[in-house]
């Protein structure tokens, strides 16, 4: 059985035995657990006011950026802003 996605790609689901098979190792794991409904609700979506998108930089731009560390799309993003500032046509 497949699941399609809204992108239109498809997902293979796991078969029944197939899903026993995760559930058992699930339930042999100390370290995890299901969510109590209560747990569910207090979690919330994190709302952005970023969109994503594909873009294609150079090899040298995406290393500069990687090699800052964690954060390094933020940084190319707080870039990108910095030179809208400096070329507004209105200044």
């Amino acid at each position: 059985m497949y699941l399609k996605t809204k992108s239109g790609r498809k997902i293979k689901l796991p078969t029944p035995e197939e899903e026993r098979a995760i559930q058992a190792g699930i339930d042999a794991d100390s370290d995890t657990y299901e969510l109590s409904e209560s747990e569910l609700k207090q979690l919330k979506r994190v709302e952005t006011d970023k969109e994503q998108i594909t873009i294609r930089l150079s090899r040298e731009v995406v290393k500069s950026f990687k090699d800052t560390g964690a954060g390094w799309q933020s940084r190319i993003d707080e870039a990108l802003k910095e030179w809208l500032k400096m070329h507004d046509k209105a200044n």
